[in-house]
């Protein structure tokens, strides 16, 4: 089974249409199976109180105005599903709330997400599993009870999953990463698990792609010096490269697990063991 390598695009186009473009081709040209967004309805997701608060950003002077610069409407996305299909590569997104699952189910992605912030929304995700689709279930600062419940849900109405290790800070230290709990929700679950990273770096990426992994999500960016608090935990475009190379050659790498001299071995035993062929014939 290869690796389904997700290009986690989120808010990091910063509302620019032109940037979610080349963040699309570059995931396409590195070889990614999909890119994700993030889509929000910004009233529900946050409350009057905190939209209200002062911010400088880009887009104004409060959180409503950034959080509202950073969400695409259907104009955006219907190009954005057009440049998809043109590059054919898959796109889905996480959604935040049921309006905004509701707003996507106009595009019929292939895919959903549960982001980690929302896998305690129970009413949300049994709207994502009566939809039916394949999901992808993040369970960053989850407690097993949490997973548990979330599980149930996607069972109990016949919906695809897999569950994804996560640990939800930007960035990641390398030393929280916890990847023996990907066996553990494997083992216990009885699903295919995959990895959503925060990471700096590529490292902890490999590791986990030896550990039989389904999927592999990682935030992507032009730079990590443009604007956005999801930037210092993306990869730019020759990290992107050289993560799906180096998954691509992991995965032929691990073989079947079974012992055997491989046909081009034959020779170099044959010479490298000739002097004992030579004793054992004298």
């Amino acid at each position: 089974m290869n690796i389904f390598i997700i290009a986690e695009i989120g808010i990091n186009h910063n509302g620019d249409l032109t940037i979610a473009k080349d963040l699309i081709k570059l995931a396409k040209l590195a070889g990614c199976n999909a890119v994700k967004f993030q889509k929000r309805d910004i009233d529900i997701v946050y409350t009057k109180e905190f939209l209200n608060e002062s911010r400088e950003s880009p887009w104004g002077k409060t959180q409503r105005d950034q959080k509202k610069g950073l969400e695409f409407d259907f104009e955006e996305y219907a190009e954005i599903d057009k440049f998809c299909k043109k590059l054919d590569i898959e796109w889905f997104a996480s959604a935040w709330d049921i309006n905004s699952l509701n707003f996507l189910k106009q595009f019929n992605c292939n895919f959903n997400k549960v982001a980690s912030a929302m896998i305690t929304d129970l009413n949300l995700l049994k709207e994502i599993a009566i939809e039916g689709k394949h999901t992808f279930i993040s369970t960053g600062m989850s407690t097993s009870e949490d997973i548990d419940k979330a599980v149930k849900i996607f069972n109990d109405n016949k919906c695809s999953f897999e569950l994804m290790h996560c640990v939800s800070t930007y960035p990641m230290k390398d030393t929280d990463a916890n990847l023996n709990c990907i066996n553990t929700l494997r083992d216990k679950y009885s699903c295919n698990v995959g990895y959503s990273g925060h990471e700096v770096g590529l490292s902890v990426s490999y590791a986990a792609s030896a550990l039989d992994i389904s999927s592999l999500e990682r935030h992507i960016t032009l730079s990590r010096a443009m604007y956005g608090s999801d930037q210092a935990a993306s990869i730019e475009p020759e990290g992107l490269r050289k993560l799906v190379g180096g998954v691509r050659k992991i995965e032929a790498a691990m073989g079947d697990g079974i012992k055997r001299i491989i046909k081009d071995e034959i020779p170099i035993a044959q010479k490298l063991r000739a002097h004992i062929n030579f004793e054992a014939n004298r």
